[in-house]
Order: C-alpha cells, then structure tokens, then sequence
C-alpha cells in the first residue's frame, strides 16, 4: 500500500485517463471493535464499484471486465493489520494503486475520466510529514515520519552503511573519543555522500528534516555538504542503529514544540486577519474564497469535518431542518484543503478547539 504522496506521484494520479478511473474510498480503523468490520465494509464498496460499472452504458464489456480485475488485485492487497484512517482504491484500465490514509474519508465510490485525489492531498497535509535523518560513523539511516509514529524509509540509497574497521562506537563513548570519528576523512566522505543522498530525496518529496546524531556528526555534515542546513539538529547518538519507537520518542519532544508555535502563530496570524478585515470562517465562506483563490492562509482543526448539500450559490449543513439535499459533500474539508493548495495558500491542521468560535475552519484573505 503506498504511504507517500510525492508531487510528481499527485501529477500522475490527476492525469485524465479513459473512462471510467475508478476511485473506492472507505473509511478504516486502527483499533477493534470497528477494525474488525473493515473487511466487510471494503469488499461491499469494491462491490459497489462493480456494480456501477456494469450499470453504466457508457463502459464497454471488455473495458468493465478489465477495470473489475484490478479492482480484486487492489483488494487482494490491501493489508489492514496495520490499517490507519481511510482506505483509497484507485483502479483504470491497465493499473491500480491502494492508498492507507491517516486521516478518514467518506464511504465512496467515483466513476470519473480522473482519480479523485482531495483526500490524499487533505490526509498528506494533516499529517504534516517530516523527514528524520539518523547519523552514526558508519551507518545513515532515514524514517518516514507523520503524526504520531516514524518508520525506515528503506529506498532512495538508505540505509547508507560502511565499514569501519576495529570500530566501536560504544567504546568510543565511554573514553570520550566519538569525535575523533568524525576527523576521518572515510567519515568526511560518507557523510557527503549521506547529503548527496538526502539532497535526492528532499528535492523529490520536500519536507521538514530532522538530524539526529552526536554533536560532531551534526557539525561535520552541515560542513560538508548543503541537505540539512535548513534542518533541525536534534543532538541524540545511537539512533541510526536504532528501533523506530527510540527514534519517535527522541524526536517527539522536538515535534510537539514546533507544533504548539506553529498553531500559535497560525492564531496570531488570523486575529491580525480580523482587524484588517480579512479573516473568513466557515464552510460556506471559504468554500467561495477558494474557489476565487482568495485565501493565503487556511487553518482547519485536525479532526473537524461536516457534510455539507450545495444549494446553489452557497453551502448549507445537510442536517438542516427541511432541507432537500440536491448533492451530499461529505468531503467539503478536503475539497477545500486541495483547493486552496492549488491556489498557492498556506494551510495549516491545529488541535481541535484551536479556533474557538471559528468552530473548524478560517482563513486569513489575500485580498
């Protein structure tokens, strides 16, 4: 199942493809007891799927038939031992690919020339990715990280490891020798070529970075190369050998920090909107900002979503008294998170009650 949404990976999803491109969303669980009924749920949305297909006259025999075989390949390989949030099947003629999300997604099935991807964009942003580079004299170790978990990123080169004769790190650090380590010139070399290597990936999926590893490491990659200059030094030996829980724990800390300024800035920032007179709040009004490529900045909190019916010219609650839904939107958030991506704006996920009476979403205006 893929994990990382790249933007060359996000360029390849939008691509129109002949009809239909076939998107399955369910929602999915970490823990029992609804984790247990997740089989069941996905097997009836890829049910759905079929049965759309063969309802629709605009789908040829064979084309129904081919679309229908990679959607029980997809099936076959999604894995919810270790399911997350949401579930995407994506299934077209000649190809499919099963997304986990950390975020949820409504239970859904499109029939479209595209991929339906808002829910990828709104569940990649949310989880705010980062990159943590773990650094030791003779190995280089690179984790994926999201919200509450890190785990190795084994591709791109990493792990990068050497030999190092008649080394032993752990001596080292007793007799208070370690950074002579790092006065090596083999060092030198590795650790240029550990930035050559994190140079590939930032260019290919930009993200925060992190590097741990003892102070002389930190210093002597930040002299050798030009990767983590913008990173955070989190000065920690011993976790390029480490396990992903010793990582996450040493790293965690740091995050949280970064986290609590971040949403206070994102605070500041929309206060200032208010006496300027551009600040906006709600589904309905930045729903219209950004469809207009008004907001430069959008704050949502991280587990606000409602479903919305569109009336037209606005947006209206689907639970309001007497009214007849003319089309449920039940993704209205990440419609809105994709949207104004694509408009240039910066959006930011908060903790829930983050916004006070803005109750879920604001925005800062461009104009």
């Amino acid at each position: 199942m893929e994990h990382v949404l790249s933007p060359a990976t996000l360029a390849e999803l939008r691509r129109p493809r002949p009809y239909p491109a076939v998107s399955v969303l369910t929602p999915t669980h970490r823990r029992d007891p609804y984790k247990t009924q997740d089989q069941v749920r996905l097997r009836n949305a890829v049910a759905e799927a079929k049965r759309q297909l063969e309802a629709d006259p605009a789908v040829s025999r064979e084309r129904r038939a081919e679309v229908a075989r990679h959607l029980d390949q997809a099936l076959s390989e999604v894995d919810l031992t270790h399911a997350d949030d949401g579930l995407v099947i994506f299934a077209a003629s000649g190809e499919h690919q099963v997304w986990s999300l950390a975020r949820s997604v409504p239970e859904r099935v499109v029939l479209s020339d595209t991929f339906l991807t808002r829910n990828l964009v709104s569940a990649q942003t949310s989880e705010r990715p980062f990159w943590v580079l773990s650094l030791s004299a003779d190995r280089a170790t690179l984790w994926n990280g999201g919200v509450d978990r890190v785990v190795e990123q084994r591709a791109d080169g990493f792990p990068l490891t050497r030999r190092v004769e008649n080394f032993d790190p752990e001596r080292q650090e007793r007799i208070g020798d370690l950074p002579s380590a790092f006065r090596e010139e083999r060092t030198r070399q590795f650790l240029r070529e550990t930035d050559t290597a994190m140079s590939t990936v930032l260019r290919e999926h930009p993200r925060p970075l992190y590097v741990t590893g003892p102070p002389a490491a930190l210093a002597l990659l930040d002299e050798v190369g030009t990767a983590a200059k913008g990173a955070v030094h989190v000065p920690h030996g011993g976790l390029a050998h480490g396990t992903p829980e010793s990582v996450w724990q040493a790293i965690r800390p740091v995050i949280e920090t970064e986290a609590r300024r971040d949403t206070d800035a994102v605070t500041r920032a929309l206060e200032t909107a208010r006496g300027r007179r551009e600040f906006a709040a709600g589904v309905d009004e930045l729903w219209q900002s950004a469809r207009d490529g008004r907001v430069r900045l959008l704050a949502v909190e991280e587990n606000y979503r409602v479903t919305v019916s569109d009336a037209g010219d606005h947006l209206v609650l689907a639970e309001s008294a007497g009214l007849e839904p003319r089309e449920s939107r039940e993704d209205i958030v990440d419609e809105i998170v994709e949207q104004c991506l694509e408009t240039g704006a910066d959006v930011r996920f908060v903790p829930d009650g983050a916004l006070g009476e803005a109750e879920g979403i604001a925005g800062v205006l461009r104009y």
